[in-house]
């Protein structure tokens, strides 16, 4: 089991003497590499690159292995029933684009309704307005409140017309989890399918997509310290075998002819053309990482930090929290303003001082119009941040407004 407080030793960027000192909390965004994933990237290139699936010698035969041992190895960690309702894709967005183009647009019509909610990252949310805006489909949101919880008064636009229901299981804005036993079995008492967005809680929270019970969930690598490119769909077999592909060419045939084709099992129906291979690795080599750890102390580290960026923030009076003010509903994401400076001027002065924060919409421009906050400051912290960081940058705050000519 490896101890917390030795992580940051594991991350080379963190070695490299940065002037002004690094101090990067834009982790939502992407998060940086341990060792570990490093070492098992270069095994990977070094010693067994090859175009899996394709060919009998040695290094397609070991690119093979590699790719179906990390899809073994990321099916156990979200609790799939089996390896084949794990489809690699290149990020949580392409995930949601592949259930909404591949079972939404061939499952919805006029009367039916989706129901998503307020706080949806664009990848869960243009996605859905696509498949309304081609099916006849009505679009619903579930709004929050002012301290960011969701109006249970809301979850009545449930109905026997729903037939999905997609939310993201934490905000990436707010930092909060909903309520997703409940909207899960809500929407399944109508018969709906529920896709879960993982994108921020399958790096900090553990996840049992079983235990969930949910029907399709999702989530990218670069956000728990794996390469950008990879991403996971799991659907439940049932769902994905109905599903029609969603992109063509090699590996995804069974046979073609010259006016017809026959397409591949499950997983591989899905995954056409050659896989991004070295991002399955480093993905797997990240899960095997996080498990050393453990989720216990994951959460407890980041919580933590969570509870001391939350405490010293609301000192400043000039500071405005969107969500809510309680540690224990935040999963690793602060998100505020300061009254009277653009996000993007507080996020340019704090880059001067070392600190990397993440300035505007987020991805979520439904939720700042909501909330009255087109634009925001967002804080977001990982296993390898350490509670000095947090104290440099609450001290610091207070130079945004003072180079701003405020007091």
């Amino acid at each position: 089991m490896k101890l917390i407080h030795t992580v940051r030793d594991d991350f080379p960027l963190f070695r490299q003497g940065f002037s002004p000192r690094l101090v990067y909390f834009d982790n939502a965004a992407t998060t940086q590499h341990p060792q570990a994933v490093l070492d098992a990237v270069r095994q990977y290139e070094t010693k067994a690159n090859g175009n899996p699936h394709r060919g009998a010698h040695y290094l397609a035969t070991a690119a093979s292995a590699a790719y179906e041992e990390a899809r073994r190895t990321v099916s156990d960690f979200i609790g799939a029933k089996e390896p084949a309702e794990v489809i690699f894709t290149r990020n949580a967005t392409e995930s949601l684009n592949l259930i909404a183009r591949s079972y939404g647009e061939t499952h919805l019509s006029a009367g039916d309704n989706i129901v998503i909610t307020i706080a949806e990252h664009h990848a869960n949310l243009v996605t859905w307005q696509r498949v309304a805006a081609r099916t006849g489909a009505e679009l619903r949101y579930i709004y929050v409140n002012a301290d960011g919880r969701f109006v249970e008064d809301d979850f009545a636009k449930i109905d026997r017309h729903t037939k999905i229901v997609a939310f993201a299981e934490i905000s990436n804005v707010l930092g909060m989890k909903v309520p997703v036993r409940q909207l899960i079995d809500l929407a399944h008492a109508v018969g709906a399918v529920v896709v879960l967005d993982g994108a921020q809680s399958a790096p900090h929270i553990p996840v049992n997509v079983q235990e969930l019970d949910c029907d399709f969930f999702v989530f990218s690598g670069h956000k728990m310290l794996a390469l950008q490119g990879i991403g996971v769909l799991y659907g439940k077999r049932s769902l994905l075998e109905e599903m029609e592909p969603f992109n063509l060419g090699g590996d995804m045939i069974e046979y073609v002819r010259e006016q017809e084709t026959t397409f591949n099992v499950l997983p591989f129906k899905f995954e056409a053309g050659t896989p991004n291979v070295v991002g399955a690795v480093s993905l797997a080599a990240a899960i095997r990482y996080l498990r050393e750890i453990g989720w216990e102390a994951i959460m407890a580290h980041e919580s933590e930090l969570t509870r001391a960026l939350l405490s010293g923030l609301q000192s400043y009076p000039y500071v405005r929290l969107l969500g809510s003010f309680d540690p224990a509903e935040k999963y690793g994401v602060v998100t505020f303003l300061i009254d009277e400076v653009h996000p993007h001027d507080v996020a340019t002065i704090l880059d001067s001082y070392g600190i990397a924060i993440r300035s505007g919409h987020h991805c979520a421009q439904p939720l700042g119009a909501y909330l009255q906050a087109p634009a925001s400051n967002r804080v977001s912290v990982y296993i390898y941040n350490t509670p000095e960081e947090v104290d440099y940058l609450l001290n610091v705050l207070p130079q945004v407004r003072k180079q701003m000519g405020l007091r």
